[in-house]
């Protein structure tokens, strides 16, 4: 069952946002090997997918660790493109990792108002997409980072308290971007 595609594409940090680092193992190289994902995250992932949302990983770390990870949880072929630090060389909030997510999908400057970027750290998810012009998601769900602003870049557009949240968010942001476009 695939949907009628949507207006609004969605960006997803991994770690803290779909899997849950307190169960990540590790190899003696330091690749992660097994994790859970957070309580619903895997139902988030598939229901955005089979409502028809374009998702891409934007993510710090190693390639085969996310690969690992998201093909174990049966998540893997649900993300259209998939963008690591290892391969950027570099780490969040660095522009190149948004506009390399959006390169991959032909996305244009253009586009930015139709992305959100999903993640649970605000000093690089959050700061990340707000620098880039991206409409920032803040998934207050671990303890492990902080839960408030340092600044204004650190600020988030949306705050979600359980991944769930996000399917009801992202449904009435498509909505208000297709009625955008009906308007023009």
């Amino acid at each position: 069952m695939n949907a009628e595609e949507k207006e609004l594409i969605i960006f997803f940090d991994c770690g803290d946002t779909i899997i849950d680092e307190g169960t990540e193992v590790r190899d003696e190289h330091g690749t992660v090997i097994d994790g859970k994902v957070i309580p619903g995250a895997d139902v988030m992932v598939r229901t955005l997918a089979e409502h028809g949302y374009r998702l891409a990983i934007v993510a710090d770390g190693l390639a085969q660790s996310f690969k690992n990870l998201l093909t174990i949880n049966g998540l893997y072929d649900y993300f259209e493109v998939l963008i690591y630090s290892e391969q950027m060389k570099v780490d969040k909030p660095n522009p190149r990792m948004f506009k390399a997510a959006m390169a991959a999908m032909e996305l244009d400057e253009q586009d930015r108002n139709r992305i959100i970027m999903v993640g649970n750290n605000l000093s690089r998810d959050v700061r990340g997409a707000n620098q880039v012009g991206i409409t920032s998601v803040h998934l207050n769900w671990t303890t492990r980072y902080p839960k408030t602003s340092l600044d204004a870049l650190e600020q988030p557009d949306y705050s979600i308290s359980e991944p769930l949240a996000l399917v009801e968010l992202a449904d009435r942001l498509n909505a208000e971007l297709v009625s955008n476009v009906k308007e023009c």
